[in-house]
């Protein structure tokens, strides 16, 4: 019962403060894998991947992949519900107040303030994964050896899949399913 308590209020915190969609509850994700030990770095990477090949928004279905990890269909719920119950709450307010908040300076001005911080908390997170999906960050921090930094497997790929968006701009699910073949084949 208490692991179920405790998913629910990281998960409800992490609804609650994660401002900008899906990409901006990575850095709560990573503090959460570091504090309680669920996950570590490779396993929100994996995360990523399957919430962003997966139908839905990708706090909630990051959310789900850690709550039925830990503690199965029940925690992947609860998890779920602590994710999106302070959108729910928070939606319900503000749609009572909305026509007096819609002139609102004030509001005006607090979003604006929070785009820096919603950008900065979303590039904390690429950088994050992009660490371990494209560098081997976890293998130089236990050898401490320069040259574990680098993949030149994942560098080369990277580069050419950064490329190939940028060059024939074909729908993002064209190049998830490429990574996935490629990843399977080359086992990356």
């Amino acid at each position: 019962m208490i692991i179920y308590l405790r998913l629910f209020y990281e998960f409800f915190k992490i609804g609650l403060f994660a401002v900008g969609g899906g990409m901006a509850t990575l850095p709560f994700l990573q503090r959460l894998g570091e504090n309680t030990g669920w996950f570590d770095n490779q396993l929100i990477t994996d995360m990523v991947a399957i919430s962003e090949s997966t139908p839905g928004p990708i706090g909630i279905n990051m959310a789900t992949y850690v709550g039925y990890n830990v503690a199965g269909f029940w925690g992947g719920f609860v998890a779920t519900m602590g994710e999106i119950l302070p959108c729910i709450i928070l939606v319900v307010i503000f749609s009572k107040f909305l026509t007096k908040l819609s002139d609102n300076k004030y509001l005006d001005y607090a979003f604006y303030g929070m785009r820096p911080a919603v950008t900065g908390l979303i590039a904390a997170a690429a950088v994050s994964v992009m660490q371990v999906a494209v560098f081997n960050a976890e293998l130089y921090k236990q050898t401490g050896v320069f040259t574990d930094l680098a993949d030149p497997k994942k560098i080369v790929y990277f580069l050419l899949i950064f490329w190939a968006i940028k060059k024939f701009k074909k729908h993002p699910v064209t190049y998830i399913g490429i990574s996935a073949v490629v990843g399977i084949m080359f086992k990356f």
